[in-house]
């Protein structure tokens, strides 16, 4: 039977690898129409060992990157348990995103690592992860897979932009759902940021103090992905083959690399925005907390930015990855095929069921 009240643990781990959000949210079906509301949440940062070796785990054998699947898994159980044992509240579901090592759809493969079935063995909990394979299977990116929450949760606002690891936007044109990355924005700033002894660069402050260098952004810009056409999506492998060369060659110092990249981000971003036929965006993730970046992106657009109350900004892909895991369990479709490529509509998730 499908429930239409639930209460559901949305976990996610970003490429920016700041640590692992935990959103605990109950979603309530009226008619077609879903209603939420988030319960708790918490971000708790990695401890130093396991963030390493996420960062390196791309370079792994296949036996290490395997123990490395438990290992993450038995870190994010322990963790979820403690979480939960404080709020004193018991979800219906866990909905695990794991941390993406590989993402090569053009292969035909995804890989997430934190086990679901070691995360649903360990807290007794019913447990969804896994949800990128099927679409890859279908032909699909893979990729995003927020657009979904975007509409059903957030479909007040005309288009909604996250900045994570990669910017990605998603928005409503006609009778579809079209989404797809932009371009890099929290990996390679925080990636310089480590260069200067700093996890990243508060408020883009150091950036903001420094100038752009036209060569670099002009480079960049050439960057062939920015001339497909969606659905697309960008991967930590293409990050570190197509842009971090580029950085590495320009003889520069490190805080004028980080305003040419931020130039380069808000290029990026501004021509897809300045591209729709909308008035207003939601902009969520971390780089919504970069107030020069924000900044200098106000002054490349005359749309209306909007960014919500902090839970939402900090919580949103783990709060839509709560509502994936339940449209899975209600064996609902979680996936746009127009917004992945796929060659239909999907319902993604692998289900590890947990103690009765």
């Amino acid at each position: 039977m499908k429930k239409n009240n639930v209460t559901v643990l949305g976990v996610m781990s970003g490429t920016s690898l700041d640590g692992l959000d935990l959103a605990l949210c109950h979603f309530k079906k009226e008619k077609d129409r879903w209603e939420y509301e988030v319960l708790e949440t918490k971000t708790i940062p990695y401890p130093h060992t396991i963030g390493g070796q996420l960062y390196d785990s791309i370079h792994y054998s296949g036996e290490k990157l395997a123990a490395l699947d438990s290992q993450f898994a038995k870190l994010m159980a322990n963790l979820i348990n403690k979480f939960l044992g404080d709020v004193k509240i018991k979800p219906d579901y866990i909905a695990s995103h794991g941390h993406t090592v590989f993402h090569q759809p053009s292969c035909r493969f995804t890989t997430q690592i934190g086990s679901g079935a070691v995360i649903a063995a360990l807290t007794g909990i019913t447990t969804i992860s896994d949800f990128r394979s099927t679409d890859v299977a279908l032909g699909g990116q893979g990729a995003p897979l927020v657009p979904m929450g975007d509409e059903l949760l957030f479909g007040n606002y005309r288009a909604c932009l996250n900045l994570g690891g990669f910017a990605n936007i998603s928005y409503s044109f006609g009778n579809r759902r079209i989404a797809y990355d932009i371009s890099p924005c929290n990996l390679p700033l925080n990636q310089l940021a480590i260069q200067m002894g700093l996890t990243f660069d508060r408020d883009g402050t150091i950036a903001a103090q420094s100038h752009p260098d036209k060569n670099l952004i002009a480079e960049l810009n050439q960057l062939e992905y920015y001339q497909k056409e969606p659905p697309k999506s960008l991967g930590y492998e293409w990050l570190q083959a197509s842009f971090l060369p580029i950085l590495e060659r320009a003889d520069i110092s490190i805080p004028q690399k980080m305003r040419s990249v931020i130039e380069h981000i808000v290029i990026q971003l501004s021509d897809v925005i300045n591209a729709l036929p909308i008035g207003d965006v939601m902009i969520t993730g971390g780089g919504a907390h970069n107030k020069f970046l924000i900044n200098r992106l106000k002054s490349l657009t005359d749309k209306k930015l909007i960014i919500p109350e902090k839970r939402i900004v900090n919580f949103k892909e783990a709060i839509i990855f709560a509502l994936l895991g339940t449209l899975r369990v209600r064996e609902e479709v979680n996936c746009y095929a127009s917004v992945t490529g796929a060659s239909k509509d999907s319902c993604c998730g692998a289900i590890y069921y947990g103690r009765s």
